[in-house]
This record gives structure tokens, C-alpha cells and sequence, in this order.
């Protein structure tokens, strides 16, 4: 076991050292940094531009090798991923937005995949039933529903909400209101308020594309014979759809749990503009309108890390469910 997860992380290592590479000569390739000074007054002079580019580390006409070899021995001997296109530390706006993109990706994560896992495991009980049809239905029509679309509708619902009963109930813009003072539990209602939509339209993605997934997984594993056999010998049926059937229909899915949270990041991004959460996404849309190498770089940084640690974690549970595994490692 200790030696399967050991594998494991050092294939992911790899993997993030070929993607932190590629976003970097791909970033460079496709954005065009000297086009962020055109049209200012008053105009720059091209050898000004020059030097602004230079010190950036992003003039294009220096070789492409060595402003990449320049940013990796930044990075690599003092954790530097150099400056924004406006002149600030990309580590300082890393580090400022991480926790944003964590706040809101972390809770409708972790309750739209408990949530969509189990409507999954209900339906596929109840096959053809009403309500298997009703949350097929209702899942298709999140799934149809472009996520800027779906956070619109709950914006607008929210804001029927609050004007029907007279309240301030549901916030929908940033993560906590201006200027705003109190102890802890007062910090704690004010952002749990303005995580709520947010949360909410992540979890409802994550809820309706995992349920289908797992519906379909617990369905292929229904008619299995050591299941009938666990039946025959007395096991109940709530005990033999939750050890055995649920168990052995996780095991797929825990791969798709890793590729589904690059879906829900791209999604977030759509969510945090329209909620006016400064994180990552909304980061990575204004980088790229700015030409912003260094600044794109490290959001991908970002996106790389959090698909592989989710890959690794999808090992982990890969290798907690199936005994395979662990007779094999």
C-alpha cells in the first residue's frame, strides 16, 4: 500500500512538472504582453515598453528559453512566480486569492458530491419509479443549464426572496459586507450568507453531473451475483446495497471525483464574476484580457495542483475500496 501511494504521488509529480511547463511556453506563446501598453496617454515609447516587459521577465523579444529558464530558477530557488503586468508580486495575489477560490469551491464540492452520490444510490434502488424519473428530469435540466445562466436565476431568486419578506436574508455580492464589525458569530452569520448562493450553484452542478454517474455505476453492480449470494445467506438488503453494492459502485467513480473538480473550477469561474467573489477565476478572466503571462501561469499552477491532489486522493479511496489494490501494491 505504502508503496502503490508512494508510485502515485511521484507519477502526479511528474505530471504537474510537465503542466506547470506547458502552461508557461503555452502562455507565452498566446498572449501578447506588449499589447497592454498600446493606447495609453500619454503613449509609451517602444523602448520603454522594452524595459517594462524586461523587467517583467516577458519581453518577447528575448528567446522564449530564456525567459523561461529565468522564471523557473525564480521559482524553483525562492518560490517566486515573478510580477502581474501591472508591476504587484503574483505570489501576494496568489496567496490573497487562494483562500477565496478554497471558501467557494470546498463547501458546494464536498456537499454537491455526498448530495449526488446518494440521489445517485437512491435512484438506481428505484429505477423507473416516479421519483427516479423526477430527479432524472431535474438533473438533465441543471446539466443543460449553462452555469452563468444558473447563477443568474438564483441571483434573481434571491432577490424575490428578500423583497417578498422585507429582509436582507440572502446576500449575493462579494464575500462579506463592507465595513461591517462584530464579534465572531457576527463575522460568521454575515459570510455564511454570501457563501450561500454560491455554494448553492456549485453544489447543484456537482450534484446533478454525479448522480447520473453514480446511478449508473450502482445500476451495473444491482444484479451482480455476490450480491444475490449475500442476499441468499441471510444479509439484509439495506446491509447488502450499503457494503457491497454501494462500495464496489464508489470505486469508478472515485476516478471521476479528480476530472469532475477541473469541470466545477472552470464553472467557478463564471461564479465568482457574477457573484463578485475575487478568486482565482475571476483572476485567470482578467489576466488573460490583460495579456498577463505571469499571472495566467500561476492560476494554472493553481488548476494543475488541485486536479492532481484530487487524483491522489481519488488513489487513496481507489485503494480503501477495492482490496485489489492493496494485495497488488
Amino acid at each position: 500500500m505504502p508503496l502503490y501511494l508512494a508510485k502515485r504521488l511521484g507519477y502526479h509529480a511528474v505530471l504537474l512538472l510537465a503542466a506547470v511547463c506547458l502552461s508557461y511556453l503555452l502562455a507565452s506563446l498566446a498572449l501578447d504582453p506588449r499589447a497592454y501598453y498600446a493606447g495609453r496617454q500619454p503613449p509609451l515609447s517602444p523602448s520603454a515598453v522594452d524595459h517594462h516587459l524586461t523587467a517583467l521577465g516577458v519581453n518577447d523579444h528575448q528567446p522564449l528559453r530564456a525567459r523561461f529558464l529565468h522564471w523557473a530558477d525564480r521559482a524553483v530557488r525562492h518560490g517566486d512566480l515573478g510580477e502581474t503586468i501591472d508591476g504587484t508580486s503574483v505570489n501576494a495575489e496568489f496567496g490573497r486569492r487562494i483562500g477565496v477560490s478554497l471558501r467557494l469551491l470546498l463547501a458546494g464540492t464536498a456537499l454537491g458530491t455526498v448530495a449526488g452520490v446518494l440521489a445517485g444510490a437512491w435512484t438506481a434502488v428505484r429505477q423507473y419509479r416516479f421519483s427516479d424519473r423526477a430527479v432524472t428530469v431535474v438533473s438533465f435540466a441543471l446539466l443543460s443549464t449553462p452555469v452563468f445562466l444558473l447563477a443568474i436565476l438564483l441571483k434573481t431568486g434571491a432577490v424575490w426572496f428578500d423583497q417578498t419578506t422585507g429582509t436582507d436574508l440572502i446576500q449575493f455580492t462579494g464575500e462579506k459586507s463592507a465595513g461591517l464589525h462584530g464579534g465572531f458569530w457576527t463575522v460568521l452569520k454575515d459570510r455564511s450568507v454570501h457563501l450561500l448562493l454560491p455554494t448553492v450553484s456549485v453544489a447543484l452542478f456537482a450534484v446533478a453531473s454525479y448522480s447520473r454517474y453514480q446511478r449508473s455505476t450502482m445500476l451495473d453492480v444491482l444484479g451482480s451475483d455476490y450480491l444475490r449470494t449475500a442476499r441468499a445467506k441471510g444479509l439484509g438488503r439495506r446491509a447488502v446495497l450499503l457494503r457491497h453494492g454501494l462500495r464496489t459502485a464508489l470505486i469508478p467513480m472515485s476516478t471521476y471525483f479528480s476530472y469532475g473538480f477541473l469541470a466545477l473550477f472552470t464553472g467557478a469561474t463564471f461564479t465568482e464574476t457574477i457573484f463578485g467573489w475575487h478568486g482565482m477565476g475571476e483572476w485567470f478572466v482578467n489576466s488573460i484580457g490583460k495579456n498577463d503571462v505571469n499571472s495566467v501561469v500561476a492560476v494554472n499552477i493553481f488548476a494543475a495542483v488541485t486536479v492532481l491532489l484530487s487524483g491522489f486522493v481519488a488513489d487513496l479511496l481507489h485503494a480503501a475500496l477495492d482490496p485489489r489494490i492493496r494485495r497488488a501494491a
